[in-house]
């Protein structure tokens, strides 16, 4: 059996937190005795009998001769008075801790016993967890289990002191922060102890009503939930709020200043302003949580998600819509934020990416209903009309927000910060960075591979340039377009390739002149957008996934309604068709600037490998990963080329697809810029041509879909971890591939 952690615990108190604290040191064994002191003889007795203690004293002084850990239990204004008490009988290297709420004013109690050298062993500290019952009954070994602890070691805590309280806190479950005390007494001020006195305040302003008890009697949920805390010990309250005074005050006014504000949104009927305002702060909450947790928004468990698909023929049929495209859906956010007027967007992709453009303009000032069922409304400021955001702006996984946004945030007034999720901040963004430098922006990226964070500074006058891309990227572009529009002069951007020209469609339909001259683009800054409305056309990204598996199945049929066919994004249709695809283009139309038709995809014919003209490239960027499925299941071999891009996507796709596509029986060869694949299909074979096995996605969204629609051929279980990302791009994927038949079991 390994040595405990402690030879003697003694609790001074021994309440709700001192009783639980006391059940997962007996539980897990981290001390041989464990003894308490409190006032209440009854206390005593009773935790004696439920075995959590083997002696109970009146007398502190008892109880903490010879202990290794003592632990405050108490009220924060006792802490003083204790201390006074036990300090001639404390160890040289005893642990003394506390659990209460404040912690400014324990370290003042313990300075004022101690003078300024406090014990090495001092290490104040703050369980955030409780329940409405107290007591030594009241007590869970559970009760921390996934809360947060947060410890204020000071400079005077010796490193030892502190790894063993979170060795202690770790037994029991629960996540460990180190903060400044000062800091801490601040956060818990507006997040604890602010909501505390509001719930008694708004329980004490009802009770005092006449018709109190019907208030009481109909009272909601929310009510419910809200004012439970309201029925915490009052004596514990009044001692913390006497304790944190200046900064629950504080808290208290910032509180007062907004509810000014709303009363007043309510009293002038500015439905607008109310509008915004209450959609900011709904969308905030799920936001901050998933910026603590560096997480994709709409990610529901702290997991990483599996698909499964299973072997055995399939039928993939049907006619189906797939979600709005991502890249309008970030422009329309953008452009109708700075245009003057309201923007009503239709088909907008409720996914992560365009979840997170969203909230950076909600962060910025700007008021935006929705998205609902698809619907954006945009309550544009016009060009000079964002406002610093309070903190750092969250971009989730999105490439293509932070790219663009770079270019409109390096015209701001103001400074600002743009930062992402794990998978995000390994993404280059020195390629927009340079160009912008040169219109004169202030702009600084993360260590040596110029990672985010990116920094901005504000108030810079940028002026136009004329930049070569050394390769071609819209979002680069478009980052270097949109700085242009607050830039002197024009902006000019000329393309080795062309590549995707949404950034340019819309902003003519917002009623900014856009000059295209073969493969240069430019603009003159100063002018004005004009609010609009664009409707989001089906995503040709998403919709590549389906085109794929209806191309690889026998006798699959599906068609894809209204999906943009913008000639910038169209060379997966035409790489389809050089291998020989079963595919039609019908009803053509346009829609918000952009032309959209309906897809047709029937599995006719087996496909033929090719050598992916590298002038398609660009124009199927995107889409390679669903690509190379298709290529494996050709005849013969397919060789793709000029594709260096493909490496800094959400990963390195050409490396991961490969690594994947060897693991399940297809021969391919990575190269620097592209990959050769060597196909497995044989004329008039429909039969398996992929093998089982567990691929990495390495959270990537697009390479999970791909090796999701390679189970349409698949002879033995097919595993894709790391799968949560899907949302990013396309929520609804695994509900629409079981309407078509392919049967994708998700678990988490």
């Amino acid at each position: 059996m390994s040595q405990p952690l402690f030879e003697k615990v003694a609790f001074i108190g021994l309440g709700l937190i001192g009783s639980s604290l006391a059940r997962v040191i007996k539980a897990e064994h981290l001390a041989h005795d464990i003894v308490a002191s409190t006032r209440s003889k009854k206390t005593l007795e009773d935790a004696q009998a439920l075995g959590l203690i083997s002696q109970g004293y009146a007398d502190p002084v008892e109880a903490v001769k010879g202990a290794d850990l003592v632990v405050l239990a108490l009220p924060v204004r006792a802490t003083q008075k204790v201390l006074e008490i036990i300090q001639p009988y404390l160890t040289e290297h005893v642990i003394l801790t506390d659990v209460g709420s404040t912690k400014g004013n324990v370290v003042e109690a313990a300075q004022a016993v101690f003078g300024e050298s406090l014990p090495a062993g001092f290490v104040p500290g703050h369980p955030i967890a409780g329940a409405e019952h107290t007591g030594v009954h009241a007590g869970k070994v559970d009760l921390f289990a996934n809360h947060k602890v947060i410890l204020t070691p000071l400079p005077t805590s010796a490193a030892w002191a502190v790894d063993k309280l979170i060795q202690l806190w770790q037994a029991a479950k629960a996540e460990v922060i180190c903060m400044d005390v000062e800091k801490h007494d601040e956060v818990l001020a507006h997040t604890s102890h602010l909501p505390h006195l509001m719930a008694f305040n708004l329980v004490e302003q009802l009770a005092k009503r006449e018709d109190n008890l019907d208030i009481f009697r109909y009272a909601a949920g929310g009510f419910r939930d809200f004012s439970r805390i309201a029925a915490s010990d009052p004596q514990m309250w009044h001692d913390i709020f006497f304790a944190n005074k200046k900064a629950i005050l504080n808290a208290v006014d910032g509180f007062e200043a907004q509810l000014t504000i709303i009363r007043k949104l309510i009293e002038d009927e500015d439905s607008q302003a109310l509008m915004g305002l209450l959609g900011h702060a709904q969308a905030a909450r799920q936001h901050f949580n998933h910026m603590l947790a560096k997480k994709p928004f709409m990610e529901k468990n702290n997991v990483t998600q599996q698909f499964t698909i299973q072997p055995g023929v399939k039928q993939f049929q049907g006619k189906f819509t797939v979600p709005g495209d991502k890249s309008v859906s970030h422009r329309s956010i953008m452009f109708g934020a700075i245009a003057e007027g309201t923007t009503q967007v239709t088909g907008f992709l409720e996914g992560e990416d365009a979840l997170a453009t969203l909230q950076a303009f909600r962060d910025m000032g700007v008021s935006i209903e929705g998205p609902k069922n698809g619907e954006v409304t945009i309550h544009g400021v016009g060009m000079q009309g964002l406002k610093a955001p309070q903190s750092a702006i969250y971009m989730g996984n999105s490439g293509t927000s932070m790219r663009l946004l770079a270019g409109m945030l390096a015209a701001q007034k103001f400074d600002s910060v743009m930062t992402g999720d794990p998978s995000l901040s390994k993404r280059p963004m020195e390629r927009i960075a340079k160009p912008l430098r040169k219109m004169g922006a202030q702009i600084q990226t993360t260590g040596e591979r110029g990672t985010p964070p990116i920094s901005m500074g504000g108030n810079q006058q940028l002026k136009g340039i004329q930049y070569d891309l050394p390769m071609a990227s819209a979002q680069v572009k478009s980052g270097i377009l949109l700085a242009g529009l607050w830039a002197e002069g024009e902006t000019a951007v000329t393309e080795p390739e062309p590549t995707r020209d949404h950034t340019e469609r819309m902003l003519r339909a917002f009623g900014y002149e856009v000059k295209t001259e073969g493969n240069r683009i430019s603009l003159q800054g100063g002018g004005k957008l004009i609010g609009t409305h664009i409707q989001v056309p089906s995503d040709i990204s998403s919709a590549a996934f389906f085109m794929v598996g209806a191309a690889i199945t026998e006798n699959a049929d599906v068609t894809l309604e209204a999906v943009g066919i913008n000639p910038t994004r169209t060379g997966v249709i035409e790489i389809l068709k050089q291998m020989g695809a079963d595919i039609s283009v019908e009803n053509e139309r346009i829609a918000g600037g952009e032309p959209i038709a309906d897809i047709r995809i029937r599995g006719t014919r087996t496909l033929k490998g090719i050598h992916v003209p590298e002038d398609q490239v660009p124009l199927a960027i995107d889409e390679f990963p669903a690509l190379f499925i298709a290529a494996a299941c050709a005849e013969g071999q397919t060789v793709l080329t000029g594709a260096a891009e493909l490496r800094v996507k959400e990963s390195d796709r050409i490396q991961v697809m490969a690594d994947g596509l060897k693991s399940m029986g297809i021969d391919c060869t990575p190269t620097d810029d592209g990959i050769i694949i060597e196909g497995k299909g044989k004329a008039g074979d429909w039969s398996a041509i992929f093998t089982g096995g567990e691929i990495e996605s390495h959270h990537d969204h697009r390479i999970a879909m791909s090796f999701s629609i390679a189970g349409l051929r698949n002879s033995e279980v097919i595993k894709i971890v790391g799968t949560e990302t899907v949302a990013t791009s396309f929520p609804t994927f695994t509900q629409l591939t079981a309407q078509a038949g392919l049967t994708i079991e998700v678990t988490e």
